[in-house]
């Protein structure tokens, strides 16, 4: 049932094969890669990206945007935070870019037409990348950049309104939260304390305040499907009574793994809808999702996909219907 992928660790080497795939006539999806740039690379050489960009344009292979991890993850205590974590005072987790380097890579990609995506999870590492992409609206000035922040698993109070403020888009994974589907809540909460519990994963808020929100896998760490990423975003039960509620309804959920994707590829007028003109990229579920409870609608698959009007699956039970 997918027909499109941004694989965010991809290099030359997989670029090139990919070519070649397309040129086999054997890729049956659309892949995007980034440019990856790690804390010690010099900043100018974002400008290989701009190269890759031209190399890599076709229907079927996209390389166009800049991809840096600014931190790591909660359990393992790698996780910028900006009030340190809940059972270990006075550690805040240490950031993987210098702030003058990040922000001279996302100023020269920005500068370069270039989306930026970068990895932050703790919300001091989040507070970093909205400070670089500040920096890069004032140097450059604003455009439709569509920089991305991946995860977003503590957002602080004072930077909730950042994100609108910046354009900034959130990309996140309904399976992360802890207790959602994957993973436990017992090597997560006594991390971040009850006092944070509030400010993570703060998917509905950032999209009722009219943030751009994009939901992905993150295979993987966690699962592939995204109609089980669909249940866990519709099922998501807030952590205590009381606490914020951040499920979405199954249309926002069905938005963001589709039109919004296409989105915050730029590619929103051809792909990512079922619309006279656009791409005949389509899935056939195995059932109306309507009908479906939500608790149950990770079971629903695919029976069929079409990818640039070629078939490229079908179920057995398709095939024998």
């Amino acid at each position: 049932g997918i027909t499109s992928i941004q694989n965010m660790d991809g290099n030359y080497y997989q670029l090139d094969i990919l070519r070649e795939l397309e040129a086999d006539g054997a890729l049956p999806i659309r892949v995007r890669v980034p440019y990856l740039l790690t804390p010690d690379t010099d900043p100018r050489h974002v400008r290989i990206a701009a190269d890759w960009r031209q190399e890599f344009q076709s229907d079927f292979i996209t390389c166009d945007f800049v991809k840096l991890f600014a931190d790591g993850v909660v359990e393992s205590g790698t996780a910028v935070m900006v009030d340190g974590y809940s059972d270990a005072p006075g550690k805040n987790g240490t950031p993987l870019f210098f702030s003058d380097s990040m922000n001279a890579a996302v100023e020269l990609a920005d500068s370069l037409g270039l989306q930026v995506a970068v990895h932050a999870i703790g919300d001091g590492a989040v507070r970093q990348v909205l400070d670089a992409y500040e920096a890069a609206r004032k140097a450059n000035g604003a455009r439709d950049s569509r920089h991305r922040i991946e995860h977003v698993e503590l957002l602080h109070d004072d930077d909730f309104p950042r994100f609108r403020e910046l354009g900034a888009v959130a990309s996140m994974q309904p399976p992360h939260p802890p207790g959602a589907m994957d993973f436990p809540v017992s090597t997560y909460l006594p991390r971040i304390g009850e006092a944070r519990e509030d400010t993570a994963f703060r998917s509905r808020e950032l999209l009722e305040a009219g943030v751009p929100v994009v939901f992905s896998s993150d295979w993987p760490v966690a699962r592939l499907s995204p109609m089980a990423g669909i249940q866990a975003a519709v099922t998501r039960k807030p952590w205590r009574q009381g606490g914020k509620d951040q499920s979405v309804t199954l249309d926002q959920a069905l938005n963001a793994y589709t039109a919004a994707g296409a989105w915050v590829e730029f590619r929103e007028g051809t792909k990512g809808r079922l619309a006279p003109g656009y791409l005949a990229d389509i899935a056939i579920l195995d059932a109306d999702l309507d009908a479906v409870p939500a608790e149950r609608l990770g079971n629903v698959a695919a029976a069929v996909t079409i990818c640039n009007g070629r078939i490229v699956y079908r179920s057995d039970a398709a095939e024998h219907s």
